[in-house]
């Protein structure tokens, strides 16, 4: 009995561990090309705009497979899935580094989707089906903070690298390291490994078949939870993308002071991650903690865009609302956990995390207009309404799965 209780926190660890890896490189391969656009715009002649629909096309391809990447992971577990996707990611880098023109982009923008789309629903089944329940949200709070650190380590791995060797030459050495990293995800099956779910002989799920597996998806927990990630990645794009080009018109700030604020607010955000994450396991009460956390947000982002602030207040209410919109992300994870059948958490994360991408779609759209009409307070009062929305939604998430679970007790 000791020495098992001695190996479940060594086990988590390795399987924490294994997952986090898999984020933090699913986040860095999203950010390769980025810092490279205006080597790549030169050399193939190619627009801003150009490589923007490409990044579209990425989003746009990724938030649809996820919905049908839970669907195999489900099926044929995650420790099959995963690996693949992060092949997937690394063949994409490769041949953006072989790209002879802009076409070559678009193809290299749907198969790194195909790689993205994979890690939410793969990841969060591993996580909750392996980790040790009492450790679920600190292990949902590390996974959050490996990606930012992804997105963080990415823009200077590359432009270090493209100074070194150039950008094809940067892109095709990334892309082999994360195909080496798949094959080593790859030789640890046995920490991954869930098993596939197969409905029970009998039972109404095979007759049923795609009747079923829509109705699991719509479900109203499940829609709000998708709503949810919708309009919380509305306010978190919105942040990471538009600080720097936001702040200098209602605050008195520069450029160069308005990127380093957004780094702070990265920062922040993943802080309130590993906080809410020890918060979130010692507390049924998920709803509670986001409510908390985004009514801070939501209000320090209003005084942003509202309020003129003095440099250092600008910057602490900066890195506050990251940490307060950080802190809720484990309960967030939380609240979707709490809405997921038993053998669906594949199916539900990819259904759900693919809210995130048409967040990220949405938000550039609503907020480049106010831009370009010069109503950067309008920008703030956007991210601030999608975070009280969120709320909202998470209110109703618990409510709904509450009254489901009463349901099929009286049943």
């Amino acid at each position: 009995m000791t020495q098992q209780a001695h190996a479940l926190p060594q086990r988590d660890v390795r399987i924490i561990g294994l997952v986090g890896a898999a984020h933090f490189s699913s986040h860095f391969f999203q950010l390769v090309l980025p810092p490279l656009f205006p080597f790549i715009r030169d050399d193939l002649g190619v627009s801003y705009t150009q490589l923007g629909l490409a990044m579209a096309v990425f989003y746009a391809v990724s938030g649809l497979g996820q919905v049908a990447a839970g669907f195999l992971v489900d099926r044929y577990g995650p420790q099959r899935i995963l690996p693949a996707g992060i092949a997937f990611f690394g063949l994409a880098t490769i041949l953006a580094g072989l790209a002879p023109a802009y076409w070559m982009l678009v193809v290299v923008a749907v198969v790194a989707a195909l790689g993205n789309c994979v890690f939410h629903p793969a990841d969060f089944s591993v996580m909750t089906a392996r980790v040790t329940p009492s450790r679920l949200a600190r292990a949902y709070s590390i996974h959050t903070v490996s990606g930012t650190l992804g997105w963080a380590a990415a823009p200077v791995t590359l432009l270090l690298l493209n100074d070194l060797l150039g950008w094809r030459a940067a892109l095709i050495l990334t892309g082999a390291v994360g195909i080496a990293f798949a094959l080593f995800v790859a030789t640890q099956h046995l920490y991954l490994r869930v098993a596939p779910h197969e409905p029970q002989a009998g039972s109404a799920q095979p007759a049923q078949g795609a009747s079923s597996k829509a109705q699991l998806l719509f479900a109203a927990p499940v829609l709000l939870c998708f709503v949810y990630f919708t309009l919380l990645s509305i306010a978190q794009t919105g942040m990471q993308s538009f600080l720097p080009s936001l702040m200098p018109q209602v605050q008195a700030i520069t450029f160069a002071l308005a990127t380093t604020a957004t780094t702070v607010y990265l920062v922040a955000s993943a802080t309130g991650s590993l906080v809410g994450g020890f918060l979130a396991d010692r507390t049924s009460n998920h709803e509670r903690i986001v409510g908390g956390g985004l009514v801070g947000a939501g209000v320090l982002t209003l005084a942003l865009g509202y309020i003129p602030l003095a440099l250092a207040t600008a910057f602490a209410t900066v890195a506050v609302a990251g940490f307060l919109t950080g802190i809720t992300i484990p309960s967030r994870d939380m609240l979707v956990r709490s809405a997921t059948p038993a053998g669906s958490t594949g199916k539900i994360f990819g259904f759900v995390y693919s809210g995130l991408d048409l967040g990220a779609m949405l938000a550039p759209v609503a907020i480049g207009v106010f831009l370009d009409r010069g109503q950067a307070h309008l920008a703030f009062a956007f991210m601030a309404a999608a975070l009280i929305g969120t709320i909202t939604a998470a209110f109703l998430v618990k409510w709904g799965t509450r009254r489901a679970a009463a349901r099929s007790t009286n049943i």
